[in-house]
């Protein structure tokens, strides 16, 4: 990791190595937090945060569905994240939101301990490897399933959820892949351990819907509204495990991911011809000068610094 100067904690700027939680924190023994992975991207005006009203929405989202009183304001958080980038004079960075029950009471009932919340910015260019975009991803499904809405909320970005994801992703990578895709427990596709998945059959473009226990993501959001504006029919249907082997194309979509093509599922190559993806790369284009404040009609998007 590349550490940044300072970390936005409740209220204050503070040392980067000195923020810090206690050891008994609720949310460290019994994942109670909820959190945002939100990018700043450099343009002709500066540094911009790209969809922040989005994301700091679906943080008060998942605060909502695990009952946490907000410490802060919706713009006190939105004004936190500009002024945690520009502390840290960071041009591009990953941004970290993260909203937790903290020290006080022990045992699961956390509603006892005060809900804290700190904001964190560093530099991560590249979270699925530096070749992802040119070469593609080499995936494999899971034996690990996605968790279902009766036992855990999808919908909310919570730190409980990443511990059914770090388990599919460590099997992917001891297996020798780059990322493994979740099947939930209909035996549906569901997603990536930390990214949306769309699937290109035929020129048609397609991903789960919500009902498939995908989090509805704003990168998602960005490729849905990119794809209807270039004319590129899509979709929201469920995919079942052998489609994905016999798409034209497939790709991983995140703020950390951004938009990384997949060559391989399983052992079955995916595309007609290896490392040519036209549709996803036309996509990824589009989101990349998107994000960069290229294209007028999206600069709406972005909150410059």
């Amino acid at each position: 990791m590349r550490e940044s100067k300072s970390i936005w904690m409740n209220g204050e700027l503070v040392k980067w190595s000195e923020a810090k939680i206690h050891v008994l924190t609720h949310a460290f023994h019994y994942a109670t937090a909820v959190f945002e992975g939100i990018r700043c991207f450099s343009t002709e005006e500066g540094p911009a945060v790209f969809r922040l009203p989005e994301h700091i929405n679906r943080f008060f989202d998942s605060m909502t569905i695990y009952m946490m009183e907000a410490p802060y304001s919706y713009d006190e958080i939105c004004k936190a994240v500009k002024e945690t980038v520009a502390a840290n004079e960071l041009k591009e960075c990953y941004i970290r939101p993260i909203a937790y029950y903290s020290y006080g009471e022990m045992g699961l009932n956390p509603l006892p301990n005060k809900v804290r919340l700190a904001i964190a910015a560093w530099e991560w260019p590249t979270y699925l490897g530096d070749t992802a975009e040119r070469q593609g991803l080499k995936c494999i499904v899971s034996s690990w399933r996605r968790i279902h809405t009766s036992s855990l909320p999808p919908q909310a970005k919570a730190t409980a959820n990443y511990a059914n994801s770090a388990l599919a992703k460590i099997e992917a990578l001891k297996g020798g892949y780059d990322e493994a895709i979740m099947l939930n427990m209909e035996s549906m596709v569901s997603e990536g351990t930390a990214e949306n998945i769309f699937r290109i059959k035929d020129g048609i473009l397609s991903t789960p819907p919500a009902t498939s226990g995908v989090l509805r993501g704003i990168t998602r959001d960005t490729i849905i509204t990119a794809a209807q504006d270039l004319g590129i029919e899509f979709r929201r249907n469920e995919i079942s495990r052998e489609e994905l082997y016999t798409s034209d194309e497939l790709f991983l979509t995140g703020t950390a991911a951004g938009v990384s093509p997949i060559r391989e599922v399983d052992g079955r190559k995916i595309g007609k011809s290896p490392g040519e993806w036209p549709i996803s790369s036309r996509l990824r284009d589009t989101y990349v000068n998107m994000v960069h404040g290229r294209i007028s009609k999206y600069r709406s998007w972005l909150d410059y610094l």
